[in-house]
């Protein structure tokens, strides 16, 4: 064995579909796409026409031992380069070098080059390597793209620092090839041997509404985006994933089997159907705890005088998950204001929890809407306290916990 698959041995037999976009550092997709390989993967290209000024087709169609794909037809004789079959074959979509051209485009679906259509067309889990100048790579613009991309599922490979292509130096210049080639072998290694590869999980996300009239409900200010980031986790890590979601505008993450409900109701009856066959839960949704007591069949008229109206409590989900527990994993989400670590611990009594992830909104960066997080961890051996982290970091170390019961379970 050469040395090569010893050090990435998770991308043996492996179908890793390489883009290569209009970069200096395109002549590093030369070198990763022997490494890759090296390593017994088999690989295809696809390159952007930009990209054939850096680096010449012939250097890639040498190394890969494939034909590289630039057009959507060959101009020669009309075959067409299916960029649905190309999203479908490939086991892993690397972008290396990704521009900041190509990262926006991803962000919002532009899909004018055979590059942007595969992507948009795949299946399988996506990396992109950013290459590009300081500035472009600082950029808020860049930043908040690649924020998009990370909370959709899409593996960042962080570039390093450097001297660039401008002559300056920071940060900017493309990851090198080994260690995007290590970052693929971890992606895969994380689903072939984490013990959730196989498992059931149910994930609530998102928030619920609760219907005042055909005009108005009760709601709150939940994105869904720790929950998608988790389920999108587990489901990296080789698990089977249903996604019971509230409204939101998220994208459903690869691999995930996604149920949308509305109301706390709905929600429970949902949950409950998907635990019966999973290994364990993770609720993460912002349930409301109460819903109005009778919904008006039409809109309620503004008249002098105050209105009240009479709620009643809904059921709880995590609870009556809890009684139906037994060696499964429950694990429980708590969003406090005061008292937050008693709090916490009351519901992983209360609830039969393993653990609780437990959010303070005194904490900045935590909360709603965000993409970061601050949380701890409680569970009945006591307490850990996370830094500031991205919300898809924080669905990692979830995950990693819940490895660590499957495991011992």
């Amino acid at each position: 064995m050469q040395s090569g698959q010893v050090a990435y041995r998770a991308l043996e037999g492996r179908r890793i579909l390489l883009g290569v976009t209009g970069s200096i550092a395109a002549y590093k997709a030369a070198a990763l796409c022997r490494l890759l390989k090296t390593a017994g993967a088999e690989v295809r290209v696809v390159m952007t026409p930009l990209a054939k000024q850096f680096i010449t087709p012939l250097t890639m169609a040498t190394l890969s031992k494939n034909p590289i794909l630039v057009e959507f037809f060959d101009p020669e004789n009309g075959a067409w380069n299916s960029h649905v079959s190309l999203g479908e074959w490939a086991d892993c979509y690397v972008i290396a070098p990704a521009t900041a051209n190509t990262l926006a485009k991803m962000r919002t679906g532009v899909a004018d080059n055979l590059l942007l259509t595969t992507y948009l067309s795949a299946r399988c889990p996506v990396a992109v390597a950013p290459a590009m100048d300081l500035d472009m790579y600082a950029h808020p613009a860049t930043q908040e793209n690649l924020r998009e991309l990370t909370a959709r599922g899409v593996k960042i490979v962080e570039p390093g620092e450097g001297e660039l292509a401008s002559g300056l130096t920071g940060k900017g210049r493309m990851a090198e090839p080994e260690e995007i080639a290590a970052s693929l072998n971890a992606l895969f290694a994380a689903r072939t041997d984490s013990p959730l590869r196989g498992r059931r999980f149910v994930v609530t996300a998102g928030a619920t509404i609760e219907a005042i009239d055909p005009v108005r409900f009760i709601s709150n200010h939940s994105t869904g985006k720790m929950g998608y980031a988790i389920a999108g986790e587990l489901a990296r890590r080789g698990a089977e994933v249903v996604l019971v979601s509230g409204r939101t505008s998220l994208p459903t993450p690869a691999g995930v089997e996604r149920r949308d409900v509305l109301s706390a109701d709905e929600m429970f009856h949902a949950t409950v159907e998907a635990f019966a066959d999973a290994d364990g839960a993770v609720m993460c949704a912002a349930v409301a705890d109460y819903t109005p007591a009778e919904v008006a069949t039409t809109k309620i008229k503004k008249n002098d005088g105050e209105l009240t109206l009479a709620l009643r409590r809904t059921r709880d989900i995590a609870a009556h998950l809890g009684t139906q527990k037994g060696r499964r994993v429950l694990v429980g989400f708590a969003l406090e204001t005061d008292h937050e670590a008693d709090n916490a611990e009351a519901k992983l009594t209360k609830k039969n929890f393993d653990f609780v992830v437990l959010n303070s909104l005194r904490d900045p960066g935590a909360g709603f809407g965000g993409d970061t997080n601050k949380v701890t961890f409680i569970d009945r051996r006591g307490r850990e306290e996370l830094p500031l982290l991205s919300k898809t970091e924080v669905a990692a170390r979830i995950a990693g916990r819940i490895e660590s019961l499957l495991t011992k379970n």
